[in-house]
């Protein structure tokens, strides 16, 4: 996973009871707490963890200002992680 803030990629792993742990630095900048709702996007395979459901739609926009000032676009995205989860 990369921090989209930082670049910083971080390699999760699921528990046999299916947890995963957030590091405690994102958990901190995010002010993720203990029994906090967390919405989990799925975007073809390509998930989305959202700190807060009400911030769904900014953390969209932000997604897309970032894509478009690249020149990319949503669907080109999801495609380049496609072809390289496939090899």
């Amino acid at each position: 996973m990369t921090d989209a803030m930082t670049g910083i990629r971080r390699e999760l792993r699921v528990t046999q009871r299916g947890l995963v742990t957030l590091p405690k630095a994102w958990r901190e900048a995010y002010a993720i707490k203990t029994g906090d709702a967390l919405t989990l996007l799925d975007l073809g395979g390509v998930f989305v963890l959202v700190p807060r459901e009400s911030e769904i739609d900014r953390v969209a926009d932000r997604i897309r200002d970032r894509l478009e000032g690249e020149g990319e676009t949503l669907e080109s995205m999801l495609l380049t992680i496609r072809e390289e989860r496939t090899g």
